[in-house]
């Protein structure tokens, strides 16, 4: 894998990339040359999406645009100086605004060039309000503190104006860990990421204020980065995004030549009930999307004649039911065992009253992956005074859990505040379970009982529709019975079709618009988009 593959994998926090750059700094690179090549790279990716259009952020030529700055006091404040000062010698029309009387030296200098060159400075952020779009250097990575008064004002006024905003690193006003808003922020248009992606930006609160996100390289040693990321003393686990290269090598591709379907993954599926039989198709055709060798779905009696409709190629087993029309115990055929199967899925559309059926799975010795009513009748389960952290720690064959937030908090009550610190309460459950947890949201997250954690960088809200996420548990089911005897991570796995998942659900909202994507679209776009990766691959 190449470097910059590794780059674009890994995620920090603020103090992280505070002891990389210390690193760096400490290595004889001068902070005015890392400020001179940084800039000089924003300002090529200024020039070259003016010049070639992007579809938005520009609303005229480059050249004839009006470009505001925004000067924060630091460094950061310094980059955008001498994006400035090279747009200016290239003959863009300039305007700067700083709202603050003191500055780092380096930032002050750049100040004080800027004027002898004739850049306009203004004292009032309204003389900005022609501009054609804006350029954000207030803060840069690291701020903590609430915004308030005079830059609080000038912030909200920006926002007013809806113009095109490009933020420098991470929009002015963002927790770089947690993208939590401070006060206010500046609602960008696109975010240029310095050097390595900061947690924050991954964050679900953060999305509405960072628009389109890139990734400024410029060439961090990644000697440097491995230093700080495995120094032991650093309490923050590995935080990995998940990229098309990382999730397409742990498909279970290319098959070997000579296979036959149970080398290829035997799953069984437990869902569906009379009330949401939806549930059950939905999760079987996730599943046979993921190419799983053999597919078999456990429903209520009632259902089956329903499913084999649906997927003919599938071994439709059908269970004695409760009156309200949930499978009341699981009945395999012939001599069949739980644990003749690669893995278990179970969950989606089963209601609480299949309870027994969740506590039959629990006990078996396959991978088990568990979602929707599945959690629902877990997070109800009482052991000693544990709860369902106790039961997944009794646990001792590879467990994933699928939660949204809701159903996270049922879980695991005894975890604060999952909504503001979203990665942290996300490692911690899976600290204290021992299990894979598959956080559900626009920034799905994944996390392991090491502490790791692996992040979808992408996604749309197209996938907020009922159905989605029981397309998902399908999916991963398929894969992990295919891949869980091969050389991949269980984690590995289980980011990949969260990957998956999510770019299907971007091609087909490209394609349909974002109200076109009802879950069972969603299923006929996995192996559409799934080819157009490959063939770029």
């Amino acid at each position: 894998m190449d470097k910059q593959e590794l780059i674009s994998q890994v995620v920090v926090t603020a103090p992280q990339m505070r002891d990389i750059e210390g690193r760096i700094f400490a290595a004889g690179m001068p902070v005015a040359a890392l400020m001179e090549k940084v800039a000089g790279l924003i300002t090529q990716w200024i020039v070259k999406i003016g010049e070639q259009g992007d579809g938005g952020i520009f609303p005229r030529p480059l050249f004839s645009s009006d470009i505001g700055i925004l000067v924060g006091p630091g460094h950061n404040g310094g980059d955008a100086l001498v994006v400035a000062r090279e747009l200016h010698l290239r003959g863009y029309q300039v305007r700067l605004y700083c709202p603050f009387t003191k500055l780092k030296e380096l930032t002050s200098q750049h100040w004080q060039y800027a004027q002898s060159l004739g850049i306009v400075c203004h004292q009032s952020i309204d003389a900005l309000q022609n501009c054609d779009f804006l350029i954000d250097g207030l803060f840069g990575f690291g701020l903590e503190r609430k915004l308030t008064d005079t830059i609080a004002v000038d912030i909200d006024t920006v926002n007013a104006w809806a113009k095109p905003v490009i933020s420098i690193d991470i929009p002015s006003g963002l927790h770089t860990d947690t993208g939590e808003v401070l006060g206010t922020a500046i609602r960008a248009t696109h975010t240029l990421c310095l050097g390595l992606w900061k947690l924050g930006l991954l964050q679900d609160r953060a999305l509405e204020y960072i628009g389109k996100a890139e990734l400024i390289n410029f060439d961090i040693p990644w000697a440097d980065v491995e230093n700080v990321l495995d120094n032991t003393s650093n309490s923050i686990n590995k935080i990995h995004r998940i990229t098309r290269q990382t999730a397409l090598s742990s498909l279970p591709l290319p098959r070997p030549a000579v296979t036959h379907k149970y080398k290829e993954g035997h799953l069984l599926l437990i869902c569906g009930s009379r009330r949401y039989a939806g549930g059950a198709i939905l999760t079987a055709l996730g599943a046979r999307a993921s190419g799983v060798g053999m597919l078999s779905v456990a429903v209520p009696e009632s259902l089956k004649s329903l499913l084999v409709a649906q997927l003919p190629e599938a071994l439709i087993i059908g269970c004695p039911e409760t009156e309200t029309g949930a499978i009341s115990r699981l009945e395999l055929p012939g001599n069949t065992r739980l644990d003749a199967f690669s893995a278990i899925a179970c969950g989606p559309g089963l209601t609480t009253d299949a309870a027994t059926v969740i506590e039959q799975v629990l006990e078996s010795h396959d991978p088990l992956i568990i979602d929707a009513d599945g959690l629902n009748i877990l997070a109800a389960m009482e052991v000693a005074q544990g709860g369902a952290t106790r039961v997944l720690q009794k646990r001792q064959f590879k467990t994933v859990i699928t939660p949204h937030t809701g159903e996270f908090k049922r879980l695991f009550p005894q975890i604060p505040d999952v909504a503001n610190h979203r990665i942290e309460s996300l490692r911690e459950a899976a600290k204290q379970s021992g299990v894979v947890i598959l956080l559900k949201g626009a920034r799905t997250a994944i996390a392991n009982a090491d502490g790791n954690v692996w992040i979808v960088p992408e996604s749309t809200p197209a996938l907020a529709r009922g159905g989605s996420g029981d397309v998902l548990t399908g999916l991963l089911g398929g894969l992990i019975a295919q891949g869980i005897n091969k050389d991949v991570g269980i984690e590995q796995i289980v980011a990949t079709a969260a990957w998956w998942h999510a770019q299907a659900g971007i091609l087909a909202a490209q394609e349909r618009t974002e109200l076109g994507v009802d879950a069972y679209t969603l299923t006929q776009y996995l192996l559409k988009v799934l080819r157009m990766k490959i063939g770029k691959f």
